[in-house]
């Protein structure tokens, strides 16, 4: 009789480094900047994202060749950090509409930062959020063939604190002679603003809502910032998939101040301290945050 052996192989997983993630900081570097940052702000959050290990990072603005967004660059990128303050206007819908089908095809992530919440690439993400949503809600509804009108807002102009938060859709049913017509929808479009700012560089406090989630990251439960810039809800967008922060100040306002939408293969995440006059991109916890979404993943 013969003996048979067993003989327990191990294999050791094989460790091959990982690629580092390709960021690309873009700035609109307006002058006013100088006042807390000697480089620009965008050149401070990407030396910052430098010094950190598994990222490779480019810095690029408005006033370089193809302002600052060559092919090359875009192909480059895996995240965009996007500041933009008084320049959108200058970056056309089509350049915003080709970030956003990248972001898509996971191609990309967008980190919109601040006052980029006017900036032309995160206004597309957030159009194509909002007409994904009302396809499924007529999907859902059995309305097929509708003839949808989008109204868009006045942009940049804020909301009025008793306007209708943005987006949203109408949806009409009409019956002429008997027979029914196709359903024609109203939608309109975010505004993606807010009622009120206060430019005074009161203090703010900030709470993570989701202390596991990766964007909290190495970030205390509650922290806050000397001197910052006020925004005050509703803000004008859709409602997000998760918001990470919360933020407050003393006069009662308030403000989700770290959203995430998915789009496609991937994702879209606003980041709202920030300023171009006080130094906030200095401070360790919003340089971790803007860290935390270099690092989110995308779908390769």
């Amino acid at each position: 009789m013969g003996i048979a052996f067993l003989i327990i192989v191990s294999f050791a997983p094989r460790t091959i480094a990982d690629e580092p993630i390709r960021v690309l900081v873009w700035d609109e570097q307006q002058p006013a900047q100088k006042e807390a940052y000697e480089n620009f702000l965008g050149n401070e959050i990407a030396e910052s994202l430098k010094s950190k290990p598994g990222l490779q990072v480019r810095s690029s603005s408005i006033n370089d060749g193809e302002q600052g967004l060559s092919p090359a660059l875009l192909d480059f990128a895996q995240v965009i950090v996007w500041w933009g303050h008084i320049r959108h206007p200058e970056i056309k819908s089509e350049l915003g509409k080709d970030i956003v089908r990248r972001v898509q095809q996971g191609q990309c992530n967008l980190v919109a930062i601040h006052s980029a919440h006017w900036s032309t690439p995160f206004m597309e993400a957030m159009n194509e959020v909002t007409r994904f949503r009302l396809n499924a809600e007529l999907r859902k509804q059995g309305i097929e063939d509708a003839d949808i009108q989008e109204i868009a807002p006045d942009r940049f102009k804020a909301p009025s604190r008793d306007a209708r938060k943005t987006p949203y859709w109408e949806i009409a049913t009409t019956v002429a002679s008997g027979s029914p017509k196709p359903r024609s929808v109203n939608l309109f479009l975010p505004n993606c603003c807010f009622p009120a700012y206060r430019n005074d560089g009161k203090p703010s406090f900030l709470e993570v809502l989701k202390t596991d989630h990766l964007l909290a990251k190495n970030l205390p439960a509650r922290f806050s910032l000397s001197r910052t810039e006020m925004y005050d809800e509703p803000f004008h967008v859709p409602e997000p998939d998760e918001t990470i922060l919360h933020e407050r100040w003393e006069g009662g306002e308030e403000f989700r101040s770290v959203m995430l939408w998915k789009l496609g293969k991937g994702t879209v995440i606003y980041i709202r301290p920030g300023h171009e006059t006080f130094p906030i991109y200095k401070d360790p916890h919003i340089l971790q945050l803007i860290e935390n979404a270099s690092r989110y993943p995308t779908a390769h």
